[in-house]
């Protein structure tokens, strides 16, 4: 089970710094055979991951399938369908089996009125009234596998209308399994949470998103929450996803590089609970010759096939930042953004609370300047983080000012700095 920690910006499982490293598969419940969720389970596995974010409702830019699974019975709300909530658990009894933790999500946004989504489908907003059946369905089925419960999806908060029913959820769930943590999913570039909602929650979520008109947001929203929302741990629990088209239907597409960037500044400016991956490809679970509605909400480009999406080397990346972490027994950061002296917010920088190490996100090659003092002396290791690479750094200080050299490698970089 998950726990907050004393310290109120990390977690906790079975007493041990919990580093929440969860990889993004929205569609689980609605688009994936039986021996599919086996290999998926496998890879992400091996990969490093500890936890999986799934919408328990359809995701509304799913991929087309093929199977019929159907919360609703006849599509009617009110009628609840055993036969996929039964279909559901066994999804999560597997995935509890590898080791992972479960993050689910209850309201997606387009079955909530008022919210940006349901105003481009509001076929599908579901009655206030119905909403006492599904929680107590949803603590009934997966409340024993004691998940983190995501009480919104990508939402904002436009309306009292829309407030009422995630606050009612939240409510719910607070009291049929108050062991249970629970958070939001906010759209991106988005920091509000109404106090009617914000009162239940444990955690905090931000989304960098998918938008490439601003690339600060990873470190500007994690600045914005702590400030807004202080004393909770906080998350990125959608950065842009790798192979994602731009949203906007903007030409282009997300990176290995952009995704590990995006990593990296989130969690070295605050947001240290975790980080969360995603793929084109496999939140929706594409397969080969299906559709892909590209002009549904924020417009993405056609994703590749799942099958080749659970390869993308950002994967990999990402369960990389858990080693360095446990490597350099990282388990808490703050950031330190306010002694580099360079004239760029690009490049992050945090340290532990004891100040015996600081780590510093180099995204492109330069001299790095700190008004801190560290000793010629003190170890400096440079990681390439595109080869996992390493090179010896050099400290020097020249009239109150530290400096880091320049790295030998072609890519983005990790400094860690340890005192002696």
């Amino acid at each position: 089970m998950l726990k907050i920690s004393k310290n109120k910006q990390t977690l906790l499982k079975d007493g041990k710094t919990f580093f929440y490293l969860a990889d993004t598969c929205w569609s689980a419940f609605t688009n994936i055979s039986d021996e599919e969720w086996d290999y998926y389970l496998y890879k992400r596995k091996v990969q490093g991951f500890n936890t999986i974010q799934i919408n328990i409702l359809p995701q509304w830019d799913a991929s087309l399938t093929n199977f019929n699974f159907n919360p609703f019975i006849n599509n009617n709300p009110n009628y609840l369908n055993d036969e996929y909530f039964e279909h559901a658990k066994k999804m999560c009894e597997k995935a509890k089996k590898e080791g992972f933790e479960l993050s689910l999500v209850l309201l997606w946004c387009n079955y909530v009125p008022g919210t940006w989504a349901s105003s481009l489908i509001p076929d599908g907003v579901l009655p206030f009234d119905c909403l006492k059946n599904y929680v107590e369905k949803v603590h009934e089925t997966f409340s024993k596998f004691e998940p983190l419960y995501i009480v919104s999806g990508d939402t904002d908060f436009p309306t009292q209308e829309s407030i009422k029913y995630y606050a009612y959820v939240a409510s719910a769930l607070k009291k049929l399994a108050p062991s249970c943590l629970l958070t939001t999913h906010i759209k991106g570039r988005y920091t509000y949470i109404p106090k009617e909602i914000y009162q239940y929650l444990d955690l905090c979520f931000y989304q960098s998103g998918h938008n490439a008109k601003d690339l600060s947001m990873p470190y500007s929203l994690s600045e914005e929450m702590q400030n807004k929302y202080p004393g909770k741990p906080l998350i990125n629990s959608e950065p842009c996803y790798e192979e994602m088209g731009y949203s906007g239907q903007m030409y282009g597409r997300w990176t290995r590089f952009d995704v590990r960037r995006c990593a990296f500044m989130s969690i070295l400016s605050g947001a240290c609970a975790g980080i969360t991956y995603g793929a084109a490809g496999i939140y929706s679970w594409h397969k080969v010759k299906k559709s892909f509605e590209s002009s549904l909400g924020e417009g993405f480009d056609m994703p590749n096939p799942w099958q080749q999406a659970i390869h993308y080397p950002g994967a990999w990346e990402y369960g990389d930042i858990k080693h360095i972490f446990n490597e350099f027994q990282v388990t808490e950061l703050i950031s330190k953004q306010k002694v580099l002296l360079n004239n760029t917010e690009e490049i992050r920088v945090a340290c532990t609370p004891d100040e015996k190490l600081m780590m510093i996100y180099l995204p492109e090659n330069t001299t790095i300047k700190l008004n801190y003092h560290f000793s010629e002396d003190d170890e400096c290791t440079i990681i390439d983080l595109n080869t996992l690479h390493r090179e010896c750094g050099r400290i020097y200080n020249h009239k109150d000012i530290c400096y880091l050299d320049m790295h030998v490698f072609e890519h983005d970089v990790l400094y860690i700095i340890r005192r002696k």
